[in-house]
């Protein structure tokens, strides 16, 4: 599974954790399924099941060359640091096209989700009784997942150790959208948005040598709270790796099948025309510590196709799927 990469190689990987990042973050759209469509998802997964007793084994004796190869590092720290990165760089430019030019955003994605589709199961060539079984059923988990009605927020630490390996599903699963599932538990904003705040500013203010932003006891909270949810994620990530590796092994066609099925049902989150239902309390609005209206759920409706809009929409969700069709032209070609 290792090998040495070049430094354009690397680059290329980081980009690759980028976008993936950013993907993470907006609900509706699977970190997962960008690593599937770009081709090493499953480098991706067998490199998180290396993570194993033989690993730690080998990094306690201080055999590091050893450890680095076993476990596929080179591959991991350049998608992960190219991930980390986004949440300060990719996702901030996201939340500012959401909050200004959100139907086209999510028109964009969502013809982009399509042209995925297409680019994944082109050549996908074994439909069987049993891989079409395992198409309807993932379809039938992404659309059913979309109509959830979201829980309440949970700041308490084991369930926020829980959210964070379901909420990591988004990277391992493709299709399943790990934000839309924080929506759906109630913790989004806590653990993706006040908690990624707080993280940034505490990190800012010691780096300016300001040591006192340690004795806010608020910001501590939300300290423990992000630390807690990604160990939660950390767990999961190595664990559903394992679970997933495995099955990729034994059912790889059937696992496929089901992913493509994952991603056609995520169109039902995709969905552009929607409208942004927002948590309220006793008729006022919500907001995050950012000042931001708290997001509980998405009405979806019929567009208007005699408004101007709708076929603005319809010529980003032609973008997208173009854009997909363009990079699968280059793929043939360079192969």
């Amino acid at each position: 599974m290792y090998k040495e990469r070049t430094l354009s190689q690397k680059i290329n990987l980081f980009f690759k954790g980028l976008i993936m990042g950013g993907a993470n973050k907006v609900p509706g759209v699977s970190g997962g399924m960008v690593a599937f469509v770009m081709g090493f998802y499953e480098e991706l997964i067998y490199t998180f099941q290396r993570i194993n007793g033989k690993a730690f084994k080998l990094l306690f004796n201080g055999r590091f060359k050893s450890f680095a190869t076993y476990t596929n590092l080179q591959f991991l720290v350049w998608v992960m640091a190219g991930s980390m990165f986004s949440y300060f760089s990719v996702s901030l430019i996201l939340d500012y096209f959401l909050r200004n030019y959100e139907l086209y955003v999510w028109s964009w994605f969502f013809g982009m989700i399509i042209g995925s589709i297409y680019y994944i199961s082109k050549d996908f060539g074994d439909w069987k009784p049993k891989t079409i079984l395992g198409l309807v059923i993932g379809a039938s988990v992404g659309i059913s997942i979309s109509f959830m009605t979201p829980a309440t927020e949970n700041d308490n630490l084991w369930f926020v150790f829980l959210c964070g390996i379901i909420g990591v599903s988004g990277m391992t699963l493709p299709g399943l959208s790990g934000s839309f599932i924080l929506i759906l538990l109630g913790n989004y904003v806590l653990l993706l948005v006040d908690s990624v705040n707080v993280l940034g500013n505490v990190i800012t203010n010691l780096l300016s040598g300001n040591f006192e932003v340690l004795n806010d006891q608020v910001k501590v909270r939300y300290l423990k709270i992000i630390g807690v949810f990604t160990a939660g994620s950390a767990f999961g990530l190595v664990s559903i790796s394992h679970v997933l590796g495995y099955v990729l092994k034994r059912w790889h066609q059937i696992v496929t099948a089901i992913i493509i099925g994952f991603i056609t049902g995520s169109l039902g989150v995709v969905w552009p025309w929607k409208e942004t239902i927002y948590k309220k309390e006793e008729g006022v609005f919500l907001l995050d510590q950012s000042g931001n209206k708290i997001i509980e759920n998405y009405q979806r409706f019929i567009p208007n196709f005699n408004n101007q809009e709708t076929w603005v929409s319809i010529g980003f969700i032609i973008i997208g799927i173009a854009l997909i069709l363009i990079i699968d032209f280059y793929d043939q070609k360079r192969k």
